[in-house]
């Protein structure tokens, strides 16, 4: 595992990994300067761990990946 495999611009999930995070300062900026009823709260308080988890697993899979075998695109 090495931290120097996130750089793939070629892989679709390095990609997605950066609009998860882009995503996730989103929202808790949203949780910080919005009043949210207890409902929007929850909504958003999940939102937020649910990204918080695919950002990690989609770092740990592009970490874990060997760059070689990423996909290329044509």
């Amino acid at each position: 595992m090495k931290i120097g495999h996130l750089f793939q611009p070629n892989n679709p999930l390095f990609w997605l990994m950066l609009m998860v995070n882009a995503l996730s300062g989103v929202l808790l900026w949203w949780w910080q300067h919005w009043p949210l009823s207890l409902a929007g709260a929850w909504l958003v308080g999940s939102m937020l761990v649910c990204n918080a988890l695919l950002g990690a697993w989609l770092v740990w899979r592009l970490a874990a990946s060997d760059r070689d075998a990423s996909p290329a695109k044509p």
